[in-house]
């Protein structure tokens, strides 16, 4: 495939559309440098494992968030009943459970009911995850038996302590909510 010369990008004449939004409809949440380095943007999640909150639903029990390991990490087993959706971003996780081990680019799909150990391994670059999760995690205990729960009243109380704890404010994760 040849490129094409810059100013070439047939779709610089084609008007936007004038009316974007239906009634009521809140604006996109565009985060720029989603992935950042700022570390203050990460909300400790485990002892070895952060989080990067992108985009929150209370009323639906869902978040999407970066999960970040700068080293070899480790999330407590969990069962989903709802869906989940991870995109790898850069460096390695699995769970215990399963056989494969996801590198940058790799997507995995969750299904409802399934219960795992997700670790995060020894590897040059930082684990990042994209994650879309639905629903709560339900903590599982060394046998597989549920011990506790974490949904997303649980998620958005950790990380509005994590942001005024670094001065980032409690209120800007009011912008996260759609």
């Amino acid at each position: 495939m040849v490129a094409k010369a810059p100013g070439q990008e047939f779709w610089r004449s084609i008007p936007a559309i004038a009316h974007v939004f239906k009634p009521d409809t809140q604006r996109e949440a565009y985060i720029p440098n989603a992935a950042t380095d700022d570390m203050r943007m990460y909300v400790p999640f485990t002892e070895t494992v952060t989080s990067r909150p992108l985009w929150i639903s209370p009323e639906r029990n869902m978040w999407c968030d970066i999960l970040q390991a700068t080293s070899a990490g480790l999330v407590n087993r969990h069962y989903h009943p709802h869906e989940v959706f991870a995109y790898t971003i850069s460096g390695q996780w699995s769970y215990l459970e399963h056989d494969w081990v996801a590198t940058r680019g790799d997507f995995v799909y969750e299904s409802p009911g399934e219960g795992h150990t997700l670790v995060a391994h020894e590897h040059a670059e930082a684990m990042r995850v994209l994650f879309i999760v639905k629903g709560p995690l339900i903590w599982l205990d060394k046998h597989g038996n549920a011990d506790g729960y974490f949904d997303v009243h649980d998620y958005i109380a950790m990380c509005r302590t994590h942001y005024d704890s670094v001065g980032l404010g409690a209120a800007r994760l009011q912008t996260l909510f759609r």
